[in-house]
C-alpha cells in the first residue's frame, strides 16, 4: 500500500506523533529538555504538545520525577485497532483451547520492527496462579523461545543474530552459540523452548507463523511455572502450536518450501541493535 504525503503537513501533529514514538522507543520516563533536545523541537512548543499528550491520556507526567512516558491511551487505540485485524480474530478461538487444555497463558505476537516484538491477543487458564501480560505489551523480538523462532525465520545472518543477541537480558543467559543451535532446532522442528533463561521461574514454548516466503511476521507463544511444565507436557503443548500455527501459516500462502533457511548465509551487513 503506497500512502501519499498530505497535500498539506499539520507540523504540530507530526510532532505529537515523534514525541509518542520517542517516549516509546525510550523505555523508561524522559524529561521535556531531554525530549526537545533530542527530536530537535523547540521547548516551550514541546512542554506544551506534552501537556496536550498528557490531557489526552497518551502521555503520563510524573510531578516527582518531572519526566513523561507513554499513557494507557495509547494502549486504548492500539488494542482498539488490533481487534480488527482478521488473524487475530480467526486464531483467538484457537489460542483460547491452547491456554485451557494446558493450564497456560497463551499469547500471539506481532513482529513490530527487526527488533521488537507485540502482544496482540492472548487467552489465560483459569487456574488461580498464572503469568499474566497484557495486549500491547512488547520485548525484545530474539527473546527467549518466541525470540529463537523469529531469529530462525527473518532472513537474518549468524553475524546480524548475534549483534542483537548482544543487546538482550537474561535472568540466566545462555551464550550465544547455546542460542544459535536453539535457533536452528527451530527452525527444524518448527517450534522452540525457553525453560529459564529469560525468567529462572518460567518456562515458554513458541512457534511461529510463517507467510509465503517463509519469514514470521507472527507467532504463537505459551507460558508457565516451570514446576507446571513436565516433558511430555512439553511436547504435547508444542505439537498442538505448531498444529495452530501450521494453518495459519498455510492460510498465508506458506506451502513449506525451504526459504527459511536464508538464515544461514553470511556476508550481509549488521543489522542495527535497539538503541
Amino acid at each position: 500500500m503506497i500512502i501519499e504525503k498530505p497535500a498539506k503537513q499539520v507540523n504540530a501533529l507530526s510532532r505529537g506523533i515523534a514525541i509518542l514514538r520517542y517516549l516509546d522507543a525510550q523505555g523508561e520516563p524522559v524529561g521535556v529538555v531531554q525530549i526537545a533536545r533530542d527530536l530537535k523541537i523547540n521547548a516551550s512548543t514541546c512542554f506544551n504538545l506534552l501537556r496536550t499528550l498528557v490531557h489526552e491520556r497518551l502521555a503520563i507526567f510524573d510531578p516527582a520525577t518531572k519526566k513523561y512516558s507513554p499513557g494507557l491511551g495509547v494502549l486504548a487505540l492500539a488494542h482498539a485497532a488490533l481487534k480488527q485485524d482478521g488473524p487475530i480474530r480467526l486464531l483467538h478461538p484457537q489460542i483460547e483451547q491452547i491456554a485451557k487444555a494446558h493450564n497456560v497463558t497463551a499469547m500471539l505476537w506481532q513482529l513490530t520492527s527487526p527488533d521488537r516484538a507485540m502482544v496482540v491477543d492472548l487467552a489465560e487458564a483459569s487456574t488461580p496462579l498464572r503469568v499474566q501480560f497484557t495486549v500491547g505489551q512488547r520485548l525484545p523480538s530474539l527473546i527467549g523461545a518466541l525470540g529463537r523462532c523469529f531469529a530462525g525465520h527473518l532472513n537474518l545472518t549468524k553475524a546480524e543474530v548475534k549483534v542483537m543477541f548482544k543487546e538482550l537480558r537474561w535472568q540466566n543467559a545462555p551464550t550465544f552459540e547455546q542460542y544459535w543451535s536453539d535457533v536452528e532446532a527451530a527452525r527444524r522442528t518448527g517450534f522452540a523452548v525457553d525453560i529459564g533463561h529469560y525468567n529462572r521461574n518460567f518456562t515458554t514454548v513458541a512457534a511461529p507463523i510463517l507467510t509465503g516466503s517463509g519469514e514470521a511476521t507472527m507467532a504463537i507463544s505459551a507460558i508457565t511455572f516451570s514446576g507446571d511444565l513436565d516433558r511430555p507436557r512439553m511436547l504435547r503443548l508444542a505439537a498442538d502450536l505448531k498444529r495452530v500455527t501450521g494453518e495459519a501459516s498455510n492460510a498465508l500462502g506458506y506451502s513449506g518450501s525451504p526459504t527459511m533457511a536464508k538464515a544461514a548465509p553470511a556476508g550481509r551487513g549488521k543489522a542495527a541493535p535497539r538503541k
